[in-house]
């Protein structure tokens, strides 16, 4: 199928309109890039509403965890996009500061669709191959981008994706294959290490109060099992071990909340849709349907689907995300820290990692855990700096962080795994210390 793009709205002068909304001096443009045969990437892009150039403002590339969920969905109106999924403004948007790029991906999330089965991705590398032929052709179709210092913000499982685009993103740049200002990689609360995540989840439920000794023990035998089976290198095992742990969880802990460990877990067992194997929709449930509940659904079908003009009828936003979800399983249970070291060894991008502290799916225990055990000359060094409060409007220590060369840490408070979405200002902070750019809208 030949390659198009609906590009729209791109040069606007006027404000953007949304069923009356107005985004206060936003341009924004969209559109769908067939970057396989069969396979269909949809995105969407917020230029800057600062006071200076959006030339003179970053590029953030969103990139959303599931896998399955929907960045120009969730990431958008639930995070950090100019409107909330009520269609009010968010006073803590990071088009304030940036241009934001939000990518439906892998192909079959949210808006992207594929129009075979086999046109899903399996792995990490074939993820980050559409990535790359995705920024390529955005590259070419905006070049006043290719200056302009791109970063990479990621949450859960996006994490786990942006390591392995970066690393490919990196020797494209090196082999002129597109042209690119990549600036940095920022990794939230994200899936790098599934075994110091589930190996710590006992420990931090039990810091916490939420299991006793009995708790304890039940969700260390789990979590072990599930270490075995990735010692053994049977990562669809380990995958099905990793629900027997979430259940396991749930069970001594009356339903806590995988995304912050303050609330419970409601979601809706009835709206599992049919897996050939139980356990996969049991962590869809927990994993992918939580990112795109009725009240968002509702907004991205309706009113959302008539403002951008270019949804092919038979597409349905989240329509496809079980079967995106159903084809990464053998690779859910991968580490990419050995990724991550390269990345901090062999270059000079900035590598940034934060963490929500209530959250629990990648808690900070876990993530510190794999951070500790990386092989990287300046992990001594990083391990002895200062960690330094962060400040924001009515609170002096909102986060920390520290860091060394290429590597920094954010400690975030008062968030779960969603950090934007639980800690606004907070995250808007994070965005400004990582891009360097603070700049007042």
């Amino acid at each position: 199928m030949a390659r198009y793009w609906f590009l729209v709205l791109s040069l606007l002068i006027i404000p953007t309109l949304l069923c009356g909304k107005k985004i206060k001096d936003g341009k924004e443009t969209w559109g769908y890039e067939n970057i396989r045969t069969d396979a269909f990437m949809f995105w969407w892009l917020y230029y800057s509403t600062s006071n200076a150039s959006y030339l003179e403002q970053p590029l953030v590339l969103w990139l959303q965890g599931g896998p399955g969920a929907s960045s120009t969905g969730y990431g958008n109106f639930m995070e950090i996009g100019p409107l909330t999924v009520n269609l009010t403004q968010r006073n803590t948007t990071w088009v304030q500061n940036a241009n934001v790029l939000f990518v439906d991906n892998p192909v079959g999330t949210g808006f992207s669709y594929v129009t075979n089965k086999t046109a899903l991705t399996h792995n990490n590398t074939e993820i980050a191959n559409d990535l790359l032929t995705f920024l390529i052709s955005f590259m070419k179709k905006i070049p006043e981008f290719q200056k302009v210092p791109l970063y990479i913000f990621s949450e859960s499982y996006g994490g786990k994706m942006a390591v392995t685009f970066s690393k490919t993103l990196l020797k494209a740049i090196e082999a002129q294959k597109i042209r690119c200002n990549f600036a940095g990689v920022a990794l939230g609360d994200s899936w790098i290490s599934p075994e110091h995540s589930v190996l710590s989840w006992g420990p931090f439920l039990y810091s916490t109060s939420l299991i006793d000794e009995s708790g304890l023990r039940a969700i260390n035998d789990s979590a072990y099992n599930v270490k075995g089976a990735i010692d053994k290198k049977d990562f669809a095992k380990a995958t099905e071990l990793w629900n027997v742990a979430e259940t396991v969880v749930q069970k001594y802990t009356n339903n806590v909340n995988f995304y912050n460990i303050l609330t419970k877990d409601n979601s809706d067992v009835s709206k599992i849709p049919e897996f050939t194997q139980k356990h996969l929709g049991n962590l869809y449930r927990r994993h992918v349907l939580t990112f795109q509940d009725d009240e968002l659904s509702k907004l991205m079908n309706g009113k959302i689907r008539e403002k951008l003009h270019t949804i092919p009828p038979n597409v349905t936003w989240g329509g496809q995300s079980a079967d995106v979800f159903a084809a990464l399983s053998e690779d859910f249970m991968k580490p990419v820290t050995l990724t991550v070291e390269q990345l901090l060894n062999l270059t000079r991008l900035p590598v940034i990692v934060y963490n929500g502290q209530l959250d629990l799916i990648v808690d900070t225990l876990g993530t510190n855990a794999w951070i500790q055990n990386i092989k990287w000359l300046g992990l001594p060094s990083f391990m002895n700096a200062t960690r330094s409060p962060i400040a924001i409007p009515g609170d002096d220590t909102a986060a920390f962080v520290k860091s060394f060369k290429n590597f920094a840490m954010y400690w975030i408070l008062k968030a779960g795994h969603m950090v934007p979405a639980d800690a606004g200002a907070t995250g808007l902070k994070l965005l400004q210390m990582v891009t360097k750019n603070g700049n007042k809208p």
